[in-house]
């Protein structure tokens, strides 16, 4: 496994590339900053490589924050990288700035033909919240603007490309509006934002959305803390997700189906991988074979 003495690392995603190498990316901050609080308002996207999921080399990061002023000019925190139907790679990332104090998530891109060398899409963020359905930042209802974890996976009818965020809603109680954002693109570059996949359901957020096939079944799966703080307060325990997804009673880490991912069925999400939330990098692997592709 790879750990970093000098560092923190945490949240974790990978690709497989024609060599059969793994690429690792994760965030990472350093341990200099003493406090582990600091790490997420100074984080950047590492890369190592691998050829077993057990040896890792370490790499140049893959993005650090922009030079300022930017969108994205005091940190970069967790996303995916897939593979686009021009055989480059896509990495799309949550990124926060200096302007706002890093109160507001936004979702960018980078590009890359190798996996070690990225550039970024343009200088403005590809993607932000549609107040039409999502929460805009009001510190008197939320600590942040929720708009992270981007997980991009194709359309199984073949119908471009879909989008996961962490969101909230822009109705229900303050601490229960966490949602499962999405969007939709034709090409990966260009993106609309639709309704949330969820509707609120007693949790404050629902990070690291991610999307698996297991024996023909599509799954939704998230992270979420039973206590989250909103206003300076706890939180009861989040309850039991309702309609429009399906949740079977489990550990914090629940399995939702979306009804409107139910198409999927008996179809393998193509080259997709897995992201984990905690460090050092342990890969997840799917029963067979994992997939190449690609997931604070």
């Amino acid at each position: 496994m790879l750990r970093l003495p000098d560092h923190w690392v945490w949240d974790s995603w990978y690709a497989q590339d024609d060599n059969g190498r793994w690429h690792a990316f994760f965030l990472r901050a350093s341990r200099a900053l003493l406090d582990p609080h600091r790490r997420h308002r100074r984080a950047s996207i590492g890369h190592a490589v691998s050829t077993d999921l057990r040896s890792w080399q370490l790499g140049a990061d893959a993005l650090v924050p922009a030079d300022a002023p930017a969108w994205d000019d005091l940190a970069t925190w967790t996303g995916c990288t897939v593979r686009g139907p021009d055989q480059r790679w896509y990495l799309f990332y949550t990124g926060v700035g200096r302007a706002e104090d890093g109160l507001v998530q936004r979702i960018g891109l980078a590009v890359s033909d190798d996996l070690v060398t990225w550039h970024r899409h343009g200088d403005a963020p590809l993607l932000e919240a549609d107040p039409t359905w999502y929460e805009l930042l009001d510190r008197d209802m939320w600590y942040e603007q929720a708009w992270r974890d981007p997980w991009v996976f194709p359309d199984p009818d073949g119908d471009g490309w879909h989008m996961l965020v962490t969101a909230r809603a822009n109705r229900g109680p303050a601490d229960a509006r966490g949602v499962v954002g999405h969007a939709t693109s034709p090409d990966l570059v260009n993106w609309t934002v639709r309704p949330p996949l969820s509707t609120p359901a007693g949790f404050g957020h629902l990070e690291v959305p991610q999307v698996a096939v297991v024996d023909g079944q599509p799954l939704l799966l998230f992270c979420t803390n039973a206590f989250a703080r909103a206003l300076g307060h706890r939180r009861r325990p989040a309850g039991r997700p309702t309609a429009p997804v399906r949740a079977p009673p489990g550990p914090r880490r629940r399995r939702l189906v979306p009804h409107r991912l139910r198409r999927a069925r008996r179809r393998r999400v193509r080259r997709g991988t897995q992201r984990s939330r905690s460090g050092p990098l342990r890969p997840h692997r799917r029963p067979g074979r994992p997939a190449a592709g690609s997931r604070r």
